[in-house]
Formats: C-alpha cells, structure tokens, sequence
C-alpha cells in the first residue's frame, strides 16, 4: 500500500508540475505562411510601381492607369 501512495504523489507532482509549465510558458506563435511576392512592374509614364495583375500593358510598356496608357510613355523616354 505504501508503494501505490508513493506512486500516486510522484503522479500528483509530476502532473501539477506539467500544468504549471504550461500555463506560465508563452503560447508559442507560428510564423505566418509568407506569401510570394507579386512581380511588380514600372510607369511608363510617371515611373510609379505596382503590382503586374493591376497595370495595363500596350507594346511591350505598363502603365498604372488608363490615362497614362492613353498618354503613353513620359516623353524623352522610348
């Protein structure tokens, strides 16, 4: 009987001791999945950067907004 006592206390702390470790621990963070980036593209016009899936295209040259498309590309420059 001495021995299932002695068994039953050692089972006691060791418990007591594994919920204390876990409540006084920090909750550990997984780091966010990071995304790839977006490819990012140049104004032909006024030079602005931005992502490929939001510029508009016309011969080979992006642009940020219809009325740069329409502008074209900044003059002195192709």
């Amino acid at each position: 009987m001495g021995l299932f006592r002695l068994l039953f206390w050692i089972a006691i702390i060791a418990a007591a001791f594994w919920l204390w470790r876990r409540v006084t621990r920090p909750a550990r963070r997984s780091e966010p999945k990071r995304q790839n980036p977006a490819p990012m593209v140049r104004c032909a016009h006024c030079g602005v950067y931005l992502p490929r899936e939001e510029a508009l295209t016309k011969a080979d040259q992006w642009y940020c907004s219809q009325a740069h498309l329409k502008q074209g590309p900044k003059p002195g420059e192709r």
